[in-house]
């Protein structure tokens, strides 16, 4: 008999071995978890060259004659997957945990072959924890040379010969696409094609002599790293440098500035151009994004189908929303001279409204689609009419299936690339287009001044306010998301206890893992912020496939992480110590999670903004769709339904990170003297109904520094984490154990590092 796998791989077992469970309900970890909703089917066997890709995750797992059990999407439906329990080759659940430290090592010819494939490390190495699907991927990562910094001399010489063909002074190269999105399809990653730098939010400026690369302090380190010596960092905020328009106003003087209009807001170009007026300056637009001209080997615009997102999950048929956008139109203010008596003409009275935000086009006629990393959106335009709506899309993306379902809402569809000859055109007749100030500038230019009106983001603001099938969606999507994460946490801390050596991209990859199992999971809402010690110091940390951090049991830990699941969107952030923590980090950590608690526990009347009760340190989120669609510390009143997350954070550069996320919807909490007071509903823990993602971490805890009301809360928080994720989790010994654990109502002595003071009140 083969000797049992060794603790952290992957669950498997070799073909001529018997894949059946002895016990019907033992789950994937240590068994499956029963699911009624899901029903069962045998392992299916792949051979040695197969691969299985999930669109939904864009993962690839490659096989030496596995037998696999649950696949947790199905490829053509994206719908969840059949499930079905499997056991090691020695009967005992593939993840139970060894009594030994050291991996069982096969006296088998091929075992010894595959232990001598890298170099690896005989103390503990967590590669040699590895096994099946999740070792060929250890090797397979190792395979993989690091992705070269890239050379840009060649590239900004052809740009800067560009420019002097157009005449220009500078050149702007966003970081945004031409529908204003945070996360952008890889056709659409100009400035990272031109200046190295692959994080999300940056603008790179090139001049005849220099190029500069504004970013913001998320991303100060990362773009020191992968910008080469062409190219000067700009760090926005540090010792006043300013932002990139900001700069070059002051700059400005006869000077062109280029930009494509596409990706330029309305705002942000209107603003630009006022203040380059006076300094005889201008902002030009080529007609051709230059860096499109010299992109050879650009990725092609991505043409996944879209998909329809059921009335269970959405809440509001699409017709019904259209139909409010319609009724929107028609209560607009027409344009008319301040002091004129005159009844509107039909050229000043609103008709319709023009969509360019992904997330808003895809809500409105619920559908979804796998054109954006991490965001299930499709690239499209939308115009919304009294009497018809226009999609401007790419006609591969749309199926027989879908095709029936436009003409079941009333909405025509054109090719994407039709969007600008339409709005030059009048084929709708006169009035004017509604479309809020963040649309791109290339539609105003399309449209002439005398044919649009700015206007409130309408259907944003719709969006914002989740409807109560939607509410019902995050909480069920936050447990199932939760149970996950408590899993991962309890293989990860039993791991580090052992002695294997983790790094933080492992864990990363190992979470996704646990992650993907859980019922109606599409992929990740964003990368995993994977992050040990001074990196947990770096707001979006990615750990690197190559030279990773271990992480180690004297350092924070810090996972800030999400799924995308079809009934919500997960975002959820925890810092945790796997060894004995510092008196200086509790007290780091408390002070963080006092403000987390302030703002959990607020309760203030009706018209209250985010801006009032918070600095920014949280977002929106989207109901299965972008993970941060709109800020929380902004001048917007809050209003019951309104998802945002509560992140208050602690860093101390090059040494740690402290930060703690819940995500919560606003609702009335009473009424006092004829005012509407509202508070916070958490997934994580609602106001009379507790929804749990993953507990505090005692430990971490100066329970000195709490009051009694804090405290409470704390042990409040926890004890529902376990009475809510405890029946996700029966299947599941070890992380049962670590749940029970980390739950338990006592805080950590002061006076001694090994003792616990049970403190009940």
């Amino acid at each position: 008999m083969s000797p049992p796998p060794p603790p952290g791989c992957f669950p498997f077992s070799r073909s001529g071995k018997s894949s059946e469970s002895r016990d019907e309900k033992s789950s994937l970890y240590t068994g499956t978890h029963s699911r009624p909703s899901v029903s069962r089917s045998r392992s299916h066997t792949v051979s040695s060259t197969a691969t299985l890709t999930s669109k939904a995750e864009k993962l690839t797992f490659s096989s030496d004659s596995i037998s696999w059990d649950n696949i947790p999407i199905d490829i053509a439906t994206r719908s969840p997957g059949k499930l079905s329990g499997s056991r090691s080759p020695s009967g005992e659940n593939a993840l139970t945990p060894v009594t030994s430290r050291t991996p069982s090592r096969s006296s088998s010819t091929k075992s010894r072959g595959i232990l001598n494939i890298l170099s690896l490390s005989r103390n503990n190495s967590s590669s040699s924890t590895l096994v099946g699907s999740a070792y060929e991927r250890k090797v397979t990562d190792a395979q993989i040379p690091p992705t070269p910094r890239p050379d840009t001399t060649s590239r900004l010489e052809e740009l800067r010969k560009l420019m002097i063909k157009e005449k220009i002074d500078y050149y702007v190269v966003p970081s945004t696409d031409a529908h204003g999105s945070e996360y952008i399809a890889p056709c659409d990653k100009r400035r990272e094609w031109i200046s190295g730098f692959t994080g999300t939010a940056g603008t790179a400026v090139v001049s005849a002599e220099e190029a500069y690369l504004f970013t913001d302090s998320r991303y100060y380190i990362q773009a020191a790293r992968e910008l080469d010596e062409n190219w000067t960092l700009m760090k926005v905020g540090w010792e006043g440098v300013t932002n990139w328009d900001e700069w070059l106003i002051a700059r400005a003087k006869g000077t062109k500035i280029g930009i494509d209009s596409r990706l330029i807001s309305y705002s942000a170009a209107s603003k630009l151009s006022t203040a380059l007026t006076p300094r005889a300056s201008s902002l030009v637009f080529p007609w051709q994004n230059l860096i499109d001209l010299l992109w050879k080997n650009r990725p092609v615009r991505p043409k996944e189908p879209v998909y329809i997102q059921p009335l269970v999950f959405a809440g509001e048929d699409a017709s019904s929303k259209l139909s409010s956008i319609r009724q929107w139109i028609q209560n607009s203010t027409p344009e008319t001279g301040i002091y004129t008596t005159k009844p509107p003409t039909s050229a000043q009275t609103p008709i319709a409204t023009f969509l360019s935000n992904l997330a808003s086009i895809a809500w409105t006629l619920n559908l979804r689609g796998s054109d954006v990393p991490f965001n299930p959106v499709f690239q499209a335009y939308l115009f919304i009419a009294l009497d018809r709506a226009v999609l401007f899309i790419d006609s591969a993306k749309i199926s027989p299936e879908i095709r029936d379902y436009f003409e079941s809402i009333g909405v025509t569809t054109r090719e994407y690339s039709e969007v600008w000859p339409f709005l030059r055109g009048r084929d709708w007749g006169e009035g004017k287009i509604l479309f809020p100030a963040d649309t791109p500038f290339t539609v105003p230019r399309s449209l002439t001044s005398l044919r649009y009106t700015i206007s409130p983001a309408f259907v944003d603001q719709r969006k914002a306010i989740k409807n109560a099938a939607e509410l019902a969606g995050f909480e069920s999507a936050y447990l199932r998301d939760g149970a996950s994460m408590v899993r991962w946490y309890a293989w990860l801390d039993e791991k580090i206890a052992h002695g294997y050596e983790i790094t933080e991209y492992e864990a990363g990859h190992r979470l996704t893992e646990f992650r993907s199992r859980s019922e109606l999971y599409q992929g990740l809402a964003y990368e995993n912020i994977s992050a040990c010690g001074p990196n947990a110091a770096l707001p979006h940390y990615t750990p690197p496939r190559h030279d990773s951090r271990v992480i180690d049991r004297n350092s924070p830990y810090l996972m800030d992480s999400g799924g995308q699941y079809r009934d919500g969107t997960c975002d959820t952030t925890r810092t945790v110590h796997f060894g004995r923590p510092t008196t200086a980090q509790c007290e780091a950590f408390t002070r963080v999670l006092q403000g987390h608690i302030a703002i959990d526990s607020a309760v203030f009347p009706e018209g209250t903004t985010g801006a009032q009760l918070d600095h920014g340190t949280g977002h929106g989120v989207g109901s299965f769709l972008n993970v941060s669609p709109q800020g929380f510390g902004i001048d917007v009143p809050l209003r019951p339904g309104h998802v945002l997350t509560n992140e208050p954070g602690f860093c101390m550069f090059s040494n740690y990170d402290m930060q703690y996320l819940l995500t919560a919807y606003a609702q009335t909490k009473g009424r006092f003297q004829g005012d509407i007071w509202l508070g916070f509903r958490r997934f994580t823990q609602a106001w009379y109904i507790l929804w749990i993602s993953v507990p505090i971490q005692v430990k971490l805890i100066k329970a000195s520094l709490l009051s009694k009301e804090e405290r409470a809360w704390v042990r409040d928080h926890n004890s529902e984490c376990r009475r809510k994720l405890e029946p996700l989790l029966r299947d599941d010994k070890r992380a049962l154990r670590w749940l029970r654990k980390e739950c338990q109502p006592g805080f950590r002595s002061e006076s001694s590092v090994s003792g616990v003071s049970v403190e009940w009140e």
